[in-house]
């Protein structure tokens, strides 16, 4: 996706948030989770190259399906994926497709738990199906915990705000470790996360395809 980044007005950033921005940055999540489903995809950052994750989340089982390609690195991590809050299912392939098929092969899956720490990927999993939520935030709390304002920017032709998130509950200072590109509306388009010690940030851009609803692993029985 396109992009650049303007001061609006000649202002420049960073600033406080408006009441209108606070109240857009709290709804965020919960326009995902309105929308049942987004199409994502993940740039997963690695210093033996990165993994690219075209996929569509539900987010409202907090399940995802899709394909993972390798950049700057061999096709050993290529293939189908569909992981939930818990686990992983990886299902190699040397050719993988530009898009995973609408309904997953009923073969050849691995599962293995979702890692909580030590895994770019695991770690990028677990960003986008925590990017919905079944309420909205508190915007009143958002300002005080240290999000801001940082600029526009336009992406694909369209205008949105570029707003940092707040501290994490329990972690003074982590205040723009989370960026957000939000639309007039509300809606997320892109979000862009510093992870622990990658040298490079999670990126996460919205609607680069059509949402395909997220099927179960044949075998499996979906979270409700």
């Amino acid at each position: 996706m396109s992009a650049f980044l303007i001061a609006d007005g000649g202002a420049g950033g960073p600033r406080p948030l408006t009441t209108d921005e606070a109240n857009r940055l709290a709804l965020t999540r919960f326009r995902n989770y309105q929308a049942r489903g987004r199409a994502v995809t993940i740039t997963v950052p690695g210093t033996a190259g990165g993994l690219t994750v075209t996929a569509s989340v539900d987010y409202r089982r907090k399940a995802g399906y899709g394909v993972v390609h390798g950049t700057g690195r061999d096709e050993s991590s290529d293939g189908l994926i569909r992981w939930t809050p818990t686990s992983v299912r990886i299902r190699p392939m040397p050719d993988a497709p530009a898009h995973a098929p609408a309904s997953p092969p009923r073969s050849g899956w691995y599962e293995r738990p979702l890692l909580s720490s030590g895994s770019a990927l695991d770690t990028s999993l677990s960003i986008v199906l925590g990017l919905g939520g079944d309420r909205p935030d508190n915007a009143e709390l958002l300002p005080q915990n240290g999000a801001a304002w940082q600029g526009r920017e336009q992406l694909d032709g369209r205008w949105t705000d570029v707003l940092t998130g707040p501290s994490s509950p329990g972690h003074s200072g982590t205040a723009g470790n989370v960026r957000y590109w939000i639309g007039s509306d509300g809606t997320m388009y892109r979000v862009r996360v510093s992870a622990g010690s990658q040298p490079e940030p999670v990126v996460v851009d919205f609607d680069t395809h059509p949402y395909v609803p997220v099927k179960p692993v044949p075998g499996t029985t979906p979270a409700r």
